[in-house]
């Protein structure tokens, strides 16, 4: 007769397949549940396996919240569910979700996520954004299941769920709620208990009798302890949950001043027995959640930014039906290829093009940019936009989660997946502070109990409170936040947090051509045939041949398009020009060297393309593409700092000095491959240079990858926007030398952050252990200490730039 086992952590009843199980000596042994697993699994790593040998009952199951969630867990394995907010992640089969995540506090919990977290076997990474309280993780389904994720997080003291953007924003609403009930309760208390303290401090011998003495401390024991139970809740539960992990937080040192002081203060009212300590309690908490209430909203306005576009997609829409009628519907419904009409006040539901209309749209959700942009029939529109004027038909191109709005917040969660060399040294240091922090407290403790009894108790105090590393742990995520903030107010959107300090560091900055110095919006302004065919024969053939690339030339030639020529078999060859089969023929279109093996001379300076069929050249076209406004004051405000500026583009001499020569860029390369590109970056970077590159197209990957800072322009393709450290969502350049002064700025002020912190911390602590410092004051000292670092973070908030050289505008020139 076959019996159901039991789970070996707990000893309930274990379900028929259940996949939970722990290895102990060779031996595989069932278990209940996930939180089961969590915890079992983190007593054997933690090397206690011996418990399960010499326990003598069995414990309570984990957590019952966490049994109840078993269930649930189990859902989130399912793919319907999953393709909600579970994507690709590469060519390897991972795949990646932002998670939404309650009871982060501060940096020390960010890093035991991560690290419990990328210990599990199959999860390829995972990032905390302390700002917004998400969670990027990234696995390989076949080796780690999504509830496993659930439960290991659940197992130390998180719940989690998939991130939606109104229920996130709820859940921080709700939090800084709390937050400021437990902050005004303890302000209450705090005054209070002080006004009945005063009184015993500054009176003199026997002017008080030994019934108000009583009656005073009984007072501040009553108002203190809802200080304690209700204000200094979050400590406590933090505290346990760090030494249940056996990673010791900022939370620790903080409840072990708040519970000893109240308790030892308790027991001295209780039995009328040494000195009371309530003030310093109410004092403490007070302060300390001040200081965090502080920070928090910091964090939270420096983000809101973020979090706001994750909703900037109207719900709804109204699609153009095939027999003309209108029907609204939930924007997620949206595909490529329907027809949406956005009418005046109304947002864009999607990415797409305007197929008849023109408007003005407000892009500075997305751009930072306060000034509507015109859009006409044939440019493109962005999901999140709002129409201004007047009613637009649009045909969807990206919908949904691959809208660029969708990507922007992506990018943007990918950028905390990695941290800057300072903010890693500071998570490091503050970890390793508290534990020394303890061992010096108990030997303070020691030596104060040899010196004077009496004042070991609040000796201890004053050392545990006044050197608590809040300070260390905010000195760079706050600044971090608050760089990014501004970053993204201007249009530069950071993909890659170490980008902040790389582009601090940059000595030269490397510009393409077409699409990044110029407008990219090309124009073909004339036509040189060199057969007897007609011209708009030829422009059809080349537009058939550009119908195939993302190229900003294409563009030039989309008005010529002829349905009746369909070119087949199309090649492009990177930085050379397009092939492909026409009619029975081999059609080039590009640089005159590809084109054709003796390709003519031009017919003028400028920018030419040579089409040519079977190797015979058959026309000329000149292409315009107007310079950007701004190029030359953003060149001329670079090199001012003491950037050298470079121009490397694939075009023609002619074409790329003149440019050159307009906007005063004395180092130029012409006619370079990607190949060339790559190069020519490599010999800068041996020379130890710390290189920006700049582009927008597919020929500007190879060069973007090898960059040490790499930033696509608005208008680049997918691929360079993934290879990119930031993306400019601004068309203008400035907003390129006004990162590089925000993230010098941004390192600066970390740099300081940590300067102070450290000073502050090894000055306080002698004094503290010298018995200089009452506990009252040691809370008053590590608050502010932690507020200098956040009001200096919050400068960046207001930062400015330099003033820019004036130049004045060159004569436009064709290039």
């Amino acid at each position: 007769m076959s019996t159901t086992p039991s789970c070996y952590h707990c000893g309930s009843a274990v379900p028929d397949r259940a996949p939970w199980h722990i290895v102990i000596e060779d031996t595989s042994h069932p278990l209940c549940c996930p939180g089961c697993e969590a915890v079992a699994h983190a007593i054997v790593d933690g090397g206690l396996e011996s418990y399960y040998r010499y326990r003598t009952e069995l414990p309570e199951r984990p957590d019952e919240r966490q049994a109840a969630k078993a269930d649930t867990w189990s859902v989130y394995d399912d793919p319907g569910l999953q393709a909600q907010f579970v994507h690709p992640e590469g060519d390897n089969g991972h795949v990646r979700a932002t998670l939404a995540i309650e009871g982060i506090t501060c940096a020390a919990c960010a890093w035991l996520i991560e690290h419990r977290l990328n210990a599990l076997e199959g999860v390829t990474s995972s990032a905390v954004n302390l700002t917004h309280h998400r969670l990027r993780v990234s696995w390989d389904p076949g080796m780690v299941k999504l509830s496993q994720i659930f439960a290991e997080l659940a197992a130390i003291g998180y719940d989690a769920q998939p991130y939606e953007p109104d229920q996130a924003q709820a859940r921080l609403q709700h939090e800084e709620r709390m937050n400021v009930r437990r902050l005004i309760v303890a302000a209450v208390g705090m005054m209070q208990v002080m006004m009945f303290s005063i009184p015993i401090y500054v009176s003199g011998p026997g002017e008080l009798s030994e019934d108000f003495f009583a009656l005073f401390h009984w007072l501040s024991f009553a108002l203190a302890t809802p200080v304690v139970f209700f204000s200094a809740l979050p400590f406590f539960r933090n505290a346990l949950r760090d030494l249940k992990t056996g990673v010791l937080g900022m939370d620790v040192p903080v409840s072990l001043a708040i519970g000893g002081a109240y308790l030892a203060s308790s027991y001295a009212v209780l039995f009328n027995v040494g000195d009371v300590y309530f003030d310093s309690v109410a004092m403490f908490t007070f302060f300390l959640l001040f200081g965090r209430y502080v920070e928090g909203r910091a964090r939270r306005r420096s983000g809101h930014s973020g979090n706001a576009l994750s909703g900037v997609l109207p719900v709804s829409a109204t699609r153009l039906e095939a027999d003309g009628s209108e029907r609204i519907l939930p924007a997620s419904e949206l595909s490529p290829g329907d027809r949406v009409l956005i009418k005046p006040g109304h947002g864009v539901p999607a990415d797409g093009i305007i197929e008849d209309g023109e408007s003005s749209l407000d892009e500075s959700m997305l751009t930072g940019e306060y000034l509507p942009v015109t859009r006409r029939v044939g440019e493109h529109v962005v999901g999140g936009s709002q129409n201004m004027e007047n009613p637009l038909t649009v045909r969807v191109t990206h919908a949904g989660s691959s809208a660029r709005v969708a990507s922007i917040v992506d990018l943007t969660d990918r950028a905390f997946a990695s941290r800057p060399r300072l903010a890693q040294m500071a998570a490091r240091m503050a970890h390793l502070f508290v534990l020394r922090l303890l061992v010096v407290t108990a030997c303070v403790t020691v030596a104060w109990w040899f010196i004077d009894p009496s004042r070991m108790l609040w000796v201890l105090l004053s050392v545990l409170v006044v050197t608590c590393p809040c300070a260390l742990a905010l000195a760079t995520p706050t600044a971090l936040t608050a760089g990014h903030g501004q970053l993204r107010q201007r249009g530069v959107l950071i993909t890659r947090a170490d980008a902040i300090e790389s582009l601090s560091h940059v000595t030269r900055v490397i510009f393409d051509k077409t699409g990044t110095l110029t407008q990219g919006q090309m124009q073909l302004t004339q036509t040189c045939p060199l057969t007897d065919q007609s011209s708009e024969h030829l422009r059809a053939i080349a537009a058939a041949l550009e119908a195939h690339s993302e190229h900003p030339i294409a563009r030039a030639f989309r008005p010529f398009r002829d349905a009746t020529l369909q070119a087949r078999q199309v090649k492009s060859y990177t930085g050379s020009g397009l092939e492909g089969t026409l009619n029975g023929a081999i059609w080039r279109l590009g640089r005159p060297d590809f084109a054709a093996s003796n390709p003519p001379t031009p017919p003028s300076t400028g920018q030419w393309l040579l089409l040519s069929e079977n190797s015979a050249p058959r026309a000329w076209f000149k292409l315009h593409d107007g310079i950007r406004e701004d190029a030359a004051q953003t060149v001329a405000a670079m090199q001012a700092r003491g950037l050298e500026v470079e121009l490397l583009s694939g075009d023609t001499q002619e074409a790329v000095g003149s440019l050159a020569e307009q906007l005063n860029i004395s180092t130029w390369h012409a006619g370079k491959s990607p190949e060339g590109k790559l190069e020519r970056l490599r010999e800068l970077q041996a020379r130890g240079e710390r290189v920006v590159m700049i582009g927008d197209g597919i020929n500007d990957v190879p060069v973007l990858a090898g960059a040490d800072v790499a930033i696509a322009m608005n208008g680049a393709t997918d691929l360079a926007r993934t290879r990119a450290d930031a993306v400019l969502l601004s068309p203008r350049l400035m907003r390129i030398f006004e990162a590089i002064e925000i993230a010098s700025a941004t390192r600066r002020i970390m740099r300081q952050n940590m300067i102070w912190s450290v000073c502050y911390n090894f000055s306080a602590l002698p004094l503290a252990a010298m018995g200089l410092v009452p506990p009252w004051l040691a809370a008053i000292g590590m608050s502010i200490s932690s507020l200098v670092v956040v009001g200096n973070a919050l400068r960046l908030t207001r930062w400015r730039t330099s003033a820019a050289p004036q130049v004045v505008p060159a004569t436009p020139v064709t290039v």
